[in-house]
């Protein structure tokens, strides 16, 4: 299944969209729809099938290709979105958190150095992941408290309480998982600035 190799660049053209939608949608049915009892009773997504999602690209789909994604266009991704919706919403879940809430954060406001990250999470050596929501604020960023102070080394220190975190279940919760972890710099005020 695997259907495009690292560095090939993302042709926008519907042969190849069709080829990669093809080669999706078989992954589907003949190795996904047939594992999803095996996974709801597990509540995991087995390694070989982890590692066929690595092989397909799929951690990296909307990530740059610059940074070893497939930097699939919004389109692509809701008809790549499509396929997946045939199977269980727990594979679709598993690599949702890569291309969305968990590199987004870093390919637009981060570092030069902070992005190069990005290559890591597209060969899902690290999963990542959003650390938003809290106990009194749910999900509105506004509402948060949880506090980012700098320290004099330059390094940041954390405080607060968060809940619900997405892929933050395993017993290796901080090895192999990048958070990207919403604070309000202490001193600033209410909102979302």
């Amino acid at each position: 299944y695997k259907f495009i190799s690292r560095g090939t660049h993302m042709i926008r053209d519907q042969e190849t969209m069709q080829l990669l939608l093809d080669s999706i949608r078989n992954f589907v049915q003949e190795e996904l729809i047939p594992r999803e009892e095996e996974v709801a009773e597990s509540d995991e997504i087995p390694e070989d099938i982890v590692s066929q999602m690595r092989d397909m690209g799929l951690f990296g789909l909307t990530i740059p290709e610059e940074y070893g994604g497939l930097g699939v266009t919004m389109e692509e991704e809701v008809n790549i979105a499509f396929e997946l919706g045939r199977t269980s919403p727990a594979f679709r879940s598993f690599i949702g958190t890569n291309n969305g809430i968990g590199s987004i954060g870093i390919l637009v406001d981060g570092t030069d150095e902070q992005k190069e990250w990005a290559k890591v999470i597209v060969e899902r050596k690290w999963a990542a992941t959003m650390v938003l929501t809290e106990p009194d604020a749910g999900s509105d960023v506004g509402a948060g408290r949880t506090k980012a102070i700098k320290q004099e080394d330059g390094s940041w220190h954390i405080e607060g309480v968060k809940r619900f975190i997405t892929s933050a279940v395993s017993d290796d919760l901080f090895e192999n998982t990048m958070h990207l972890v919403l604070a309000r710099p202490e001193g600033a005020g209410p909102g979302t600035k």
